[in-house]
Order: structure tokens, then C-alpha cells, then sequence
């Protein structure tokens, strides 16, 4: 990663193979730049936004526009030394047929460092959650309204005992779906309910819709049989659904609020990670630092789970390249093929991204955005699974795991914690005060935003540009222990911002 001089330069180089700098703040045209490692001076031909990218050298049409060591792009005309790089002059590389080679990955050993202890809530399935809370489960969106009051009235009630919080999980959905769809729904929702985060669960129907209670028990399996955390209500079955759901919730917070916290390892956490409101800086700092803490946490033993499919594209390779066996290399190359194939099915292009607000802030093309992303899965650990979207990550996996999702800020987050992330560090250039129903760690990926949204970030990425990348990451880990012990809660959850939402790609009747 390239330096800064004093810690004053206002340019940043990612790798040194890059032919390109980031803008740390506003350049103005003729001011002159400098780097000390690499020596570099540069005057600007015109003025650069913060976030956005300068050339270094001159570049020739149609040459790579390189960041991240990786092409993001190609130049459509000539380009000169201290020019802006950005849509005006950049095309997108992506093309339908890439050719893609397997070669063997040798992962880096464990991290030789001791694995922290945190202290979380032991399960009966074995699972850790790191959260004592009740979880109200809708089977359909007709009892959406009736879930909300019963979380409301639980919620006071149940204050001041060892119960971490009481929420309902409400969508629009359970009924007058097709095929896919319908099945969806059911695995997300049962998905949720299986969630180590949720000492009990109240499964709330209507008794009309689609979802069955009969079908939705079946998606449960043997966590259906297990009464002691899970109650199941049909509300078309009672004259007063209200009074028997609070006698269902008071018997389910009695036996929950026996639980208690106990020693547990980090290596047994699940971290979703995900970014969203990017930025020109998130690739350098939040991502980077995240990509930092996922090598330290899966040198561990940890999983981590990257999905955000689509900003995948583009940067397909660097996830190809630490596939540990050929399946796990043609699973991804599959992954990665079946979701341009759901772009093309619905004739949409693939490059139909960045978003507006990601341009804004410096990214260029889907390439840029995606080697950015990708850098929060670090560069140490192997990619050890592909799951698509609905299955459950397995316990003790370790290393990198693929999961099948679209880029959408709550159906990924939603997608993450269904699959069993008790955690999610979620990185943000821009802001954003969503939240999933596992604690989401917003980390910005400047000081500015951090300072100006105090009350959505929880942890400022912008220091790495002045104290380094290992400096915050030990800072990171730390915050990260202490959320999972619940010595701290994110930002996310003292506000009450937490929901869901389910993909869909079908008809609705």
C-alpha cells in the first residue's frame, strides 16, 4: 500500500502497480502533489473531488486504469499526468465470456496468535449467540401489525430481566407467491428462527396464507420439536390472538432469561461482511481494515461470510484465485455465472452499476466498486464454501465463505444473519443507519462521517490513513469482542434500527 508523506499528502496509492491515486481531499487545478514512498510529484490538470481518482503517469486509450494492483477499467481516450479519471474518460472491462484458469491456492497457516476469549450464550444445537433476545417470526404479512404490538408490549414487560430486547420480524410476504418465491420466504423465515442471537422464538400465522404452519414446521425440522424456545400461534384459531400470544411470550421470556453468558471462543463467531454507501476511500480504509481483521479472525478459526454478489463482477479472479479445491473454484465460477444470468433473464445489463451516490463519491466502474468490496474479505484466508441464498453456514467452518445475494444493503444483511452471522461489520463512505437482526457494525470509511453521524458509526476507518492499518485493526478486534460479549451494543441497536428483507424474483398473485 502506498505512503503519505507527513501524513499531510493529499493523494493516496493503494499498490504499487497502480497507475492511479486516490484524492484525500479537495485538489484544485495547477496544485502541486507530492509523495514520499513512492517519490512522486504531480501538478493537477483539473480539479479532483475527494475520493476520486488522478492519474499518475500519462495513460494510452484503451490502457488498464489500475487500483487495487487490479484493472477497474480502461481508458476510452489518452489520459494525461495529473488528469481526473473518472466515467468521462473510463470504460467498464466486463465482458459475458472471461476465461477463468484454477490454480491450486495455499492458504496461510493460523495466525500463531491467541485466540481471544468472549463470553456469549451456549445453545443447544451448540451454536454461540452472542444475544439473549425473543424473536416474533410472521409467518405472513397480514399479521404484521399484530407482531409489532406484541414486540412493543414485551418489550416493556419484560425490561430488566436477562433479555436483551424483544423484535419482530415483519415483511410482506407468506401468501400469493409462486414457486421460488413461496420457498423462499419459508427457508429465510425458519432460517431466522433457528438463530443462535434468538434465546426464543413466536411463530405468528394468520391460517390462511400459503406459508403453512404445517409446511413452515417441516423448514424448522427438529427446532419445530423444541417447545422450551419455540411457541407457534394461529391467530385465525383465537378469539383473542393479542392475550394468547402474551401468555405464549411471558412463558418463552421466563425460560430464556435463565440463560446465561459463559466463556466461548472468537473462533466460534460467524462475521457477515458487507459494505454499502461506498465511497472513493472505502476500499483503502474501512474495506482494507475489515480485509485486516477477516485475516486475523479466520487465522483464528472464524468464518466470514462475503456475498454482495454483483460487486463481485469484475473482481472475480481475486476470489478464484483462493478457492481451496477445484469444486470450490467451479461452485464460485457457478455463483458468480447463474447471478449474471439472473440480470440478463430480467434484460438487464450487468455493469448497471455503481450506484449514482457511488459515482458521487469516486467510483468509477463495477470493476472499481467490486475490487474494493472484495477487499473486505482480506487476502490470507481461503475460500473454504459457496452457499446459495437460504442455506445455513455450518459451525466451525472457518476461513471465507461465498453466500448467494444481491448487492441491496437489507436483503444481504438479511441474508447473512439468516445464514447464521451472529455479527456483521458493515463498512459505509456515505452513511447509512440501517441495520440487520444481528448486530451490524457500522464502520465509516472517513473521519468526516464519522463525526458528523456519530449516532449511526461505531467505529472510524478514516484513522488508518494517519495511524495505519495495524493500529486500527487492533482496535477493531477489540470493539468486536466486546460487542460479542455484550460489554458493548452497535449503534444499530440502540437506535431500534433493525429489520429484514427477503429477495424476490417471481410473481405475486
Amino acid at each position: 500500500m502506498g505512503g503519505i508523506a507527513g501524513g499531510k499528502s493529499k493523494i493516496f496509492i493503494i499498490n504499487n502497480r497502480d497507475n492511479v491515486a486516490l484524492a484525500l481531499g479537495e485538489i484544485k487545478k495547477g496544485e502541486a502533489l507530492f509523495l514520499a514512498d513512492p517519490c512522486l510529484e504531480i501538478t493537477a490538470a483539473e480539479d479532483i473531488p475527494p475520493g476520486h481518482k488522478i492519474a499518475i503517469r500519462d495513460i494510452e486509450p484503451g490502457e488498464g486504469i489500475i487500483k487495487y494492483g487490479f484493472p477497474v477499467g480502461a481508458a476510452v481516450a489518452g489520459i494525461k499526468k495529473g488528469a481526473h479519471v473518472h466515467t468521462h474518460n473510463v470504460r467498464t472491462l466486463l465482458s459475458e465470456g472471461p476465461d477463468y484458469q484454477y490454480r491450486p491456492f495455499s492458504p496461510a497457516g493460523g495466525s500463531g496468535a491467541a485466540v481471544p476469549e468472549i463470553r456469549a450464550f451456549r445453545r443447544k444445537d451448540g451454536r454461540i449467540g452472542i444475544r439473549n433476545e425473543i424473536w416474533i417470526i410472521p409467518t405472513v404479512g397480514c399479521v404484521n401489525k399484530t407482531a409489532e404490538t406484541l414486540a412493543r408490549w414485551a418489550e416493556r414487560e419484560f425490561r430488566g430481566i436477562n433479555i436483551d430486547g424483544v423484535y419482530a420480524w415483519t415483511h410482506p410476504y407468506g401468501c400469493s407467491q409462486m414457486g421460488g418465491d413461496h420457498e423462499t420466504t419459508k427457508t429465510i423465515l425458519a432460517d431466522l428462527a433457528k438463530h443462535p442471537n434468538a434465546a426464543a422464538v413466536l411463530v405468528l400465522s394468520l391460517g390462511c396464507e400459503n406459508n403453512t404452519l404445517e409446511g413452515f414446521k417441516e423448514a424448522l425440522g427438529e427446532y419445530a420439536g423444541d417447545t422450551e424456545r419455540i411457541a407457534f400461534l394461529v391467530t385465525q384459531d383465537c378469539e383473542d390472538e393479542i392475550a394468547e400470544a402474551k401468555t405464549l411470550l411471558a412463558a418463552l421470556a421466563s425460560r430464556a432469561a435463565k440463560a446465561q453468558r459463559e466463556p466461548a471462543k472468537l473462533s466460534e463467531l460467524i462475521v457477515g461482511l458487507k459494505c454499502g454507501g461506498s465511497d472513493g476511500l472505502s476500499g483503502i480504509t474501512a474495506n482494507a481494515l475489515v480485509g485486516r481483521a477477516c485475516d486475523a479472525i479466520t487465522g483464528m478459526g472464524a468464518s466470514a461470510i462475503l456475498t454482495e454478489v454483483p460487486e463481485m463482477f469484475g473482481a472475480e479472479q481475486m476470489l478464484l484465485n483462493r478457492c481451496e479445491t477445484k469444486e470450490l473454484f467451479d461452485q464460485t465460477l457457478a455463483l458468480i455465472a447463474d447471478f449474471k444470468e439472473y440480470f440478463r433473464s430480467h434484460n438487464q445489463v450487468v455493469y448497471e452499476n455503481p450506484s449514482p451516490g457511488n459515482k458521487a463519491g469516486g467510483i468509477t466502474t463495477l470493476e472499481d466498486k467490486s475490487c474494493g468490496c472484495v477487499q473486505k474479505g482480506g487476502s490470507l484466508a481461503p475460500v473454504r464454501g459457496v452457499y446459495r441464498y437460504g442455506e445455513q453456514v455450518p459451525p466451525g467452518k472457518g476461513g471465507i465463505l461465498l453466500l448467494e445475494g444481491p448487492g441491496n444493503d437489507i436483503v444481504s444483511s438479511t441474508a447473512m444473519t439468516a445464514a447464521g452471522a451472529q455479527l456483521i461489520l458493515f463498512t459505509t463512505g456515505r452513511g447509512t443507519p440501517l441495520g440487520a437482526p444481528a448486530p451490524t457494525v457500522k464502520i465509516a470509511s472517513n473521519s468526516a462521517l464519522a463525526r458528523k453521524k456519530a449516532g449511526w458509526i461505531d467505529f472510524d476507518a478514516g484513522a488508518v490513513l494517519n495511524s495505519g492499518l495495524e493500529d486500527s485493526c487492533l482496535k477493531l478486534l477489540k470493539l468486536i469482542t466486546e460487542i460479542a460479549s455484550g460489554e458493548k451494543k452497535t449503534q444499530n441497536e440502540q437506535k431500534g434500527y433493525r429489520e429484514i428483507a427477503i429477495f424476490k424474483n417471481g410473481v405475486t398473485l
